[in-house]
This record gives C-alpha cells, structure tokens and sequence, in this order.
C-alpha cells in the first residue's frame, strides 16, 4: 500500500544516513521502523499505556479519595 508522509528536513537526513549504514533501501527502513513501533504499543502494558492519565484527577473526600490506589492495584494484578 503506498503511502506518503512529509518529515522534516532533518529527520530525513538522519533516516537516509541510518538506511545507507544499515545497507537497505529507506522504503525497508521506514517498514521495520513501522512495524517496531507497532509491536511496542501492542505489547506495552496496560499501566504504561495509561501512565500519562494515572493519578490526574485528585480528590478530597467520599469514595473517589482511594480510586487511584485501588485502580493501580488493579492493574498490577493485570501485568
């Protein structure tokens, strides 16, 4: 499938360097670097995928107060 994608100017250097070290065509570079990326987030834990949203809301009182601690033990019993 082909596909376009704009990078700048020295991101693209940097990948034509890589792919002329490593011996292999950009087009090869970009796929592996594509499929590395995507076997990573596939394979992250759950925690670590949402660890930019736990513990963002904070709570003073009621049952909320414990939800960020019973929520990490959660996903502690997951991984």
């Amino acid at each position: 499938m082909p596909t376009s994608v704009r990078l700048d100017p020295g991101v693209a250097a940097r990948l034509r360097k890589m792919a002329k070290t490593e011996g292999v065509p950009l087009s090869e570079l970009l796929r592996r670097a594509a499929a590395r990326y995507c076997n990573e987030l596939t394979n992250a834990s759950l925690d670590l995928r949402l660890a930019d949203v736990i513990g963002v809301v904070r709570s003073t009182g009621g049952r909320a107060r414990r939800t960020g601690e019973a929520f990490r033990k959660a996903l502690q019993r997951r991984s």
